[in-house]
């Protein structure tokens, strides 16, 4: 996860961080807290109670047709015919304030990033779309949207903003606290919201299986990120236990669970491919993605439950009888369960659920199963 210490950007958060003790590491080009307390001691306070991440390094970005939004619903329907020449989840069919996560394709299907997409509520705003994509990817995905889009939309950049997300069972009460409306919010929707003279996008989604929002605040709100910690329910929470927190969650991180060599069938992510979208067939390597929901991919991501306490760490081997017939591509210790924990790819026919395999831990054989996703079961509000 971390890289060398060398030329890194800052957060708008930076300082803060530095205050509260997290310890620091480059992640995604950023200088980004790994731990403030300890990765378990965060990850089982982020499930009892609320958990404060600083996410500034993700690429928040605004995708707008050429002339500016409107109050007319032809113009969301533009701007989401452009955006969905890129990616295979149906973007005309959202709902004012509704999100969707979907997947930007290469030409042969395969996978070049996970991303939000999310239709503004308010109708003078149609026309544009508020996107985030991964940190880690965010300059090739900006360079390939603007490529796509040509001269009918501009992409703006908001990776200059504080953008933080918070979760646990005590997200909603503390967020409520500052922005009432936002207990109207079901899962993957999003609304703008005034905090003083700051003007806050404040969406119902994380990273964590928990229920919790993530919110784009100017870069001139760390005031109120402080105002946010002061509250004793809240704790600042790094990198590491943002890890461990999804990985439970059977949540994919990008560049390990999914690269531009797996689809969205083989990465179990049929269901980001709409019925309308799967009918019309024009999204980017949709021969072969529709072959594969018609037919079954050759691998296929799932759980992977080692029996014994030793971790399975991305890359680990996994085998049948002798033979590989996967790889881990997360894997680490799951601190709500007590147990380590895993993903990867392995050939569909050892992918059923108990099968029982092998794991090549450092060399030794280990002892592991094919486990239902996720670990631990999500909390989202439907």
């Amino acid at each position: 996860m971390a890289e060398q210490d060398t030329h890194l950007l800052e957060t708008p958060l930076h300082a803060l961080h530095e205050q509260l003790g997290a310890k620091m590491v480059g992640f995604a080009g950023y200088s980004m807290p790994i731990q403030f307390e300890g990765v378990k001691a965060e990850h089982l306070w982020t499930r009892e109670h609320c958990g404060l991440f600083d996410v500034s390094h993700m690429g928040p970005c605004f995708l707008t047709i050429t002339g500016g939004p409107r109050d007319d619903a032809q113009a969301h329907i533009e701007v989401a015919k452009l955006i969905e020449q890129l990616v295979p989840s149906d973007i005309q069919g959202l709902k004012p304030g509704q999100a969707r996560l979907t997947v930007l394709l290469n030409e042969d299907g395969g996978i070049l990033d996970d991303l939000i997409i999310t239709r503004p509520r308010q109708p003078h705003q149609q026309g544009m779309l508020y996107i985030v994509v991964n940190g880690a990817m965010k300059h090739q995905d900006w360079e390939l949207i603007r490529k796509s889009v040509g001269p009918h939309a501009e992409l703006t950049r908001a990776d200059d903003h504080i953008l933080v997300a918070l979760q646990g069972p005590d997200a909603e009460a503390v967020v409520t606290g500052h922005f009432p409306q936002a207990a109207e919010l079901g899962f993957m929707e999003c609304i703008r919201l005034e905090k003083g003279d700051l003007s806050c996008l404040v969406s119902r989604c994380g990273y964590t299986g928990e229920d919790g929002f993530e919110l784009l605040i100017p870069s001139d709100g760390v005031a109120f990120v402080t105002e946010l910690l002061a509250d004793e329910r809240v704790k600042p929470i790094g990198l590491g236990a943002r890890d461990s927190l999804r990985l439970e969650a059977g949540l994919c991180l990008y560049g390990h669970d999914l690269d531009p060599e797996k689809t969205p069938v083989e990465a179990s992510l049929t269901w980001v491919i709409q019925k309308n979208r799967r009918e019309a067939a024009d999204f980017p390597g949709a021969t072969k993605i529709l072959d594969q929901i018609a037919n079954g991919p050759r691998i296929k991501r799932v759980g992977i439950q080692p029996l014994d306490r030793a971790p399975a760490r991305e890359g680990t081997p996994i085998m049948y009888d002798d033979v590989q017939v996967g790889e881990i591509t997360s894997g680490g210790f799951g601190p709500s369960v007590d147990a380590p924990v895993a993903m990867g790819y392995v050939e569909v026919g050892h992918a059923k659920i108990g099968t029982e395999l092998t794991l090549m831990v450092r060399g030794k054989p280990r002892a592991a199963k094919v486990a239902k996703l996720p670990f631990v079961p999500h909390n989202y509000k439907r």
